[in-house]
């Protein structure tokens, strides 16, 4: 394909997530060979970014899932680099790596958002389960794929969560648990995907049953009325362009009791892989999954 250039398809690295960007950089590289593109395979984790300039790569499709690829730190060398790259940029990435301050931004503008506290050394568990309730979710600020995340159901489980959270990042949050239905709501250029509706087994959408497990149910059309999915879409994108975010994303949804949604997060290179949700819902949209990796490069920027 003419126009686009030589694509450095950027996956792997360090992350605690390499084993599913591993395998979204394969079904996005083998996308864009299909297209026509002169896609090569980068691994950051193996390779010098010199070798970026030395090779002539013109443009970078990110797959990097979770830290030195999702939080900001790759699209900075990039820019420096001069070399156009898919997604959020610098700032947005930063920000919504870090779910603490993504929430910092959300309760300022009004986007709803679960109550929460940032836990230390010296939280009490009592204090923190008064102040927030039975059960809460603790997890880690700055990591993705529900790695490191424990729902507490007892104040007894509450130390041990907060050290698996705390094996994973500095920054650990305790956060209200909304019951409910559980959504996702992908970005792409500007446009609010159709929602999908998740119901994983006994209701944990954990690392297993997001990626590998075969006993997941996802809803695409989600079932909600017409009305209530164009509203979470409308919020969803307003959610987005708050934290600086652009061309592509994913955000993750609760739906209490009373059709309230509560935004938890946003991903800004979300999963490309055989069970991923970008993909089922740009399916449900009508495009394509190679179409779908081709607008995305289409969209690759500096600054």
């Amino acid at each position: 394909m003419t126009g686009i250039g030589k694509v450095a398809v950027m996956y792997g690295g360090r992350s605690a997530e390499r084993e599913i960007s591993l395998k979204s950089g394969a079904m996005v590289h083998a996308a864009l060979k299909r297209k026509g593109v002169d896609a090569h395979a980068f691994d950051p984790r193996d390779r010098g970014l010199d070798q970026l300039i030395a090779q002539g790569f013109e443009r970078a499709f990110i797959v990097l899932h979770g830290r030195a690829g999702e939080d900001g730190s790759m699209q900075g060398a990039l820019e420096h680099l001069g070399i156009p790259y898919t997604g959020s940029g610098v700032m947005a990435s930063a920000l919504a790596m870090d779910k603490w301050r993504t929430k910092l931004l959300w309760l300022a503008t009004g986007i709803p958002t679960p109550r929460y506290e940032m836990l230390t050394d010296v939280s009490r568990a009592a204090e923190v389960v008064k102040r927030l309730g039975l059960p809460l979710m603790v997890k880690p600020a700055r990591e993705g794929s529900s790695i490191g995340i424990s729902k507490v159901t007892s104040i007894e489980k509450f130390e041990t969560a907060y050290a698996a959270a705390k094996q994973h990042d500095d920054l650990v949050i305790a956060e209200q648990f909304i019951a409910g239905r559980e959504l996702t709501v992908a970005i792409l250029d500007g446009e609010a995907l159709p929602l999908i509706r998740i119901e994983a087994p006994q209701g944990d959408y954990n690392y297993h049953n997001k990626y590998f497990g075969e006993e997941t149910r996802y809803h695409c059309p989600s079932g909600l009325s017409a009305e209530l999915e164009a509203a979470i879409q409308k919020l969803a994108l307003e959610a987005f362009r708050i934290v600086g975010c652009t061309g592509w994303g994913r955000l993750d949804v609760m739906l209490d009791a009373d059709n309230r949604p509560w935004f938890l997060e946003v991903n800004t290179v979300p999963g490309m892989t055989d069970h991923s949700l970008v993909p089922m819902a740009a399916k449900a949209r009508g495009i394509a999954f190679d179409d779908l990796v081709l607008r995305i490069l289409e969209g690759a920027h500096v600054g």
